[in-house]
C-alpha cells in the first residue's frame, strides 16, 4: 500500500525493495521494510533512545549496526582509540625552572624535592 492507501504496482514495490525486511536489535527488533525505511530510521525516536540506553552516543559511526554487540564492541574500539588521544597532565604539563628548562610535572616535582631547583 502506499502513502494514500492505494495499492503501488508491483513493479515499483519491488524497485524500492519493500519485500526486503530489515531488523534493528537496538531498536527492540523492530522491522523496517526496504532500505530506504531502514537507512532512515537511524535518525528517528527509536533507534537514538535505544543506543542512549545503551550509553553510546548515536553518531554516524554506528550506522548499518543494528546489533547491540556489534554497536558496545565499535564503542569500546572508539573510546581506546581516542584514549591514545587524551591528553595526560602527568606526562604532558609543562614546568620551568628560574633558568627556562623546561621540565614534565613528575621530573619538576623530583627535582624540587631533591632541593636541585
Amino acid at each position: 500500500m502506499g502513502w494514500d492507501g492505494k495499492p503501488i504496482p508491483y513493479w515499483l514495490y519491488k524497485l524500492h525493495g519493500l519485500g526486503q525486511e530489515y531488523k534493528c536489535e537496538i531498536c527492540g527488533n523492530y522491522s523496517y521494510w526496504g532500505r530506504r525505511a531502514f537507512e532512515r530510521h537511524f535518525k528517528e525516536w527509536r533507534h537514538q533512545h535505544g543506543m542512549r540506553c545503551l550509553g553510546i552516543p548515536n553518531t554516524k559511526n554506528f550506522n548499518e549496526i543494528t546489533s547491540i554487540e556489534e554497536a558496545k564492541e565499535l564503542w569500546k574500539r572508539i573510546q581506546a582509540r581516542q584514549g591514545v588521544n587524551k591528553w595526560r597532565p602527568d606526562l604532558e604539563e609543562e614546568y620551568e625552572d628560574r633558568e627556562g628548562n623546561i621540565y614534565n610535572k613528575k621530573t619538576y616535582t623530583d627535582l624540587q624535592r631533591q632541593g636541585l631547583i
